[in-house]
């Protein structure tokens, strides 16, 4: 073996530690992905596209950022493992040259409503010490400051050893905390509506109670006919004070009524218990209908909202509360911060005017530290978890973004980037998954999935520069340059819709008519009040249906075809050509196997290692007992319609033996929202962002309503899917509909019959009017920032 001499002088030998730049993916098969093998450069930034489905998110989320973190995992010992979240091995053969992942995903912060954009970005701890330290009066320690911690006191006696002996010492501690009393930090109170709970002209006797389940002559009702408390026949409107308190709000006694023993307790807190300690989302239709008309939320009228006790209020800076800190918009907050000269807390004023600037850099300067953090949209959540990150002085980091543009207005994705582009200039790996070409435009390096979607997707169609996927010939490449083009002529309003005087969040009194029978486009730059004049001002009900970026609530247990309702004709038709019971037909009930429970597999635990799961042998993941699947419809049994794609089962309902009308019909509407890959069992927790959402338009497009109201429909699609969407639209406007669509991507916007534009900039400098008309006309007046980037766009 020849060794080859070195004959430049000048040349440095490279370090072996140097020649680890890459970091390698060989043979990933996470859920679609069919053998993927990439070669990442680090400290760079690589883009991952794609259609919607075609396995991007598997790529980078569920291997690459998976694998660093059971790798960081594994460095902790076994007893701090058992408190972690165990992971499994993503399916790839190879993966090397691995750095720390952090991934910044667009799932939703936690709805708790004690978490705030202050609790969740450490900007109200910092406050809290600001506070404690310069506020007048001095109140104590931060906790005085804060809404999480009641104030509480206490004396009693101590039993201590002391020099051999027993001593009895008498010892009282308190605790100042911040809390609101009457709300306990909540910021609301809830009130019942004693009206929904009874009728006060009525007994007893005669059926005064109105709460469902306590009508008739139940053990509810009857509990409270026979205790003995007040007269069963007599109105409740002639009680005295003590039978009225007795019968609402009386704690639990122990008493026997027939024979039985029961624990009686007033109406009020018997409620409250049963009914509104449940999740809305869990009640039956009818319990859910009730606690809407009986349960109103109102802001707290002792803390008037501030969720702070009289005490926290009362302590002040130059004027300001932390309640009035916390509720002012965070632009304003950080002029404030920077105003404070103080040399004894200067550090703490550096730090938390880094983090508010912070917010503002990020383009969320129009928020406030007091917004609930459940009110968040998805990528505002995104950019406010970017916030800890960009003043960190971590290096050689992997930096893992899920389409960091949602959310964002034209103009704000150029900030974005220039962040983006600031991370990787720090020697940061940057994985970006991204449909938009702004910041496909920015990156070293390009990793395109497809060519389609699902099962037609998982391999690798481009690797290389932004140059090389324009002319790659890619489904990307191809639609890269694409641009909608302005409408020749607009579609006439039918009606309109009118909003008078809308103050909901920033809007400034807004007075606004809103088209019917058109396709209208609210847009703005982010903040601007889009989505409090959509799902704020607009009448609910009336034919009103709303598909907003909620998240699908499902477990691995759930699919497309349980989810849209489809699988209820399926079960009826194989249940008529059978003679047997549509229950059979269920995973879920009767007909599932009884070994893994029609889970199709079984979950072994292995406390803080990685749990193991296996397909079960008995039914071999079809889920069904075996006797289920002798039954046929068409030639097919129940697991092989289940794992039909929906273009092949829309073919499968349409014609034949199998011809099911209202199955073929939900079909239909999965089809036209794009959705004609999905396999009808596939579980939701599978499902990607875009995909979710389409299959909730696909859902509500079967509600009986006049207008819909999207938000953001686009988000997740890729550039091909936004033509589908719009030939969608289209076809919902001229079967007599009216759309109205919160969005920022030009397209739709072009594509738009009219356009209502909110401004001009974000939180209190937003929330007016700027612009009503055709798109053409606000590209011809280019009088606001969407009227500029719309122009750009259709090269006007």
């Amino acid at each position: 073996m020849s060794t080859a001499t070195r004959t430049d002088p000048q040349a440095p030998e490279l370090h072996a530690a140097d020649s680890h730049d890459l970091i390698r993916v060989h043979g990933a098969r996470e859920n679609n992905l069919k053998d993927v093998s990439v070669e990442l450069p680090k400290r760079r930034l690589t883009v991952f596209t794609g259609v919607s489905g075609s396995g991007k998110s598997s790529l980078v989320f569920n291997t690459i950022a998976a694998e660093s973190q059971r790798l960081i995992n594994e460095t902790y010992s076994a007893f701090v493992q058992g408190f972690m979240p165990t992971l499994a091995r993503p399916e790839v053969d190879v993966l090397d040259g691995l750095t720390t992942v952090i991934t910044v995903d667009q799932q939703r912060m936690g709805a708790d409503p004690r978490s705030t954009v202050g609790t969740a970005t450490d900007a109200n701890a910092m406050l809290r010490i600001l506070f404690s330290r310069l506020g007048r009066p001095h109140l104590g320690s931060p906790k005085a400051f804060s809404f999480n911690v009641a104030s509480i006191s206490g004396a009693g006696a101590v039993t201590l050893e002391r020099a051999g002996q027993t001593v009895k010492e008498r010892r009282s501690f308190s605790i100042t905390g911040g809390m609101c009393p009457r709300c306990e930090g909540r910021g609301t109170v809830t009130d019942l509506d004693l009206a929904q709970l009874y009728d006060d002209s009525k007994s007893l006797a005669e059926g005064a109670i109105t709460v469902p389940g306590y009508k008739g002559g139940g053990w509810n009702s009857r509990l409270y006919v026979e205790s003995g408390f007040f007269d069963p026949d007599k109105p409740i409107r002639r009680y005295t004070k003590k039978e009225l308190h007795d019968f609402l709000h009386r704690e639990p006694t122990r008493m026997k009524i027939a024979g039985i023993n029961m624990t009686y307790e007033g109406l009020i807190p018997r409620i409250q218990k049963s009914m509104l300690a449940k999740d809305r989302e869990g009640m039956q239709p009818h319990i859910r209908e009730f606690v809407d008309r009986a349960v109103t939320f109102t802001t707290c009228p002792d803390c008037d909202g501030t969720r702070l006790n009289e005490g926290a209020r009362s302590s002040k800076i130059q004027g300001i509360s932390i309640a009035d800190a916390c509720a002012m918009q965070i632009s304003d907050l950080a002029a404030w911060v920077r105003g404070l000269d103080e040399p004894s807390v200067a550090p703490l004023l550096a730090a938390l005017g880094g983090t508010l600037d912070s917010f503002v850099e990020i383009g969320l300067g129009y928020l406030s530290l007091d917004r609930p953090a459940g009110t968040l949209s998805g990528g505002e959540a995104q950019r406010t978890k970017m916030i800890r990150h960009l003043g960190s002085s971590l290096t050689d980091v992997t930096y893992v973004f899920d389409e960091p543009t949602t959310g964002l207005h034209p103009h704000d994705i150029q900030r974005m980037n220039d962040l983006l582009l600031r991370l990787r200039d720090k020697g940061n790996t940057v994985l970006v998954v991204e449909h938009k070409p702004e910041m496909i435009a920015i990156a070293d390096h390009v990793v395109d999935l497809g060519p389609g979607a699902g099962t037609a997707g998982g391999t690798v169609c481009f690797e290389g520069t932004v140059e090389g996927l324009r002319t790659g010939g890619t489904i990307t490449g191809r639609h890269f340059d694409d641009r909608a083009a302005l409408k020749e002529t607009v579609r006439k309003p039918t009606g309109t819709l009118a909003v008078r005087g809308a103050t909901t969040h920033n809007l400034q009194g807004v007075d606004v008519d809103i088209p019917l029978g058109v396709l209208c486009v609210v847009t703005g730059v982010a903040g601007s009040g889009k989505s409090s004049l959509v799902h704020g001002s607009i009448p609910a009900g009336a034919g009103v249906v709303s598909v907003d970026q909620g998240a699908i609530r499902g477990s691995r247990r759930s699919n497309p075809a349980t989810y849209t309702g489809l699988l209820d004709p399926i079960r009826k038709a194989f249940a008529k050509a059978n003679g047997v019971k549509p229950a059979l037909f269920s995973a879920n009930s009767e007909g599932a196997c009884p070994t893994c429970n029609g889970a199709g597999v079984i979950y072994t635990d292995l406390a803080m290692m990685a749990g193991v799961a296996t397909t079960c042998e008995e039914c071999e993941g079809k889920r069904f007992e075996a006797s289920v699947l002798d039954y046929h419809l068409g030639g097919r049994d129940i697991s092989e319609v289940l794992a039909m794609s929906v273009a092949e089962a829309e073919e499968f309902f349409g014609t034949g033996e199998a011809r099911t009308p209202a199955a073929h019909r939900v079909l239909g509407r999965l089809a036209d929202v794009g959705l004609g890959y999905l396999t009808l069992g596939q579980p939701l927790t599978t499902l990607s962002g875009g995909e979710r959402q389409r299959l909730k338009l696909a859902t509500h497009m079967a509600e009986k309503g006049g207008i819909y109201v999207l938000d953001e429909p686009t988000a997740g699609l890729h550039l091909a899917d936004v033509e589908q969407l719009l030939g969608l639209l289209d076809r919902l406007v001229d079967s007599g509909k009216s759309v109205i669509v919160v969005e920022h991507h030009q397209a739709v916007m072009a594509h738009a019959d009219w356009i209502i534009d909110l401004g001009p900039g974000a939180g209190h400098d937003g929330g007016r009017i700027v612009f009503e008309g055709t798109p053409a006309d606000l590209v011809a007046a280019r009088s606001t920032l969407t009227g500029e980037h719309l122009a750009v766009y259709v090269r006007a």
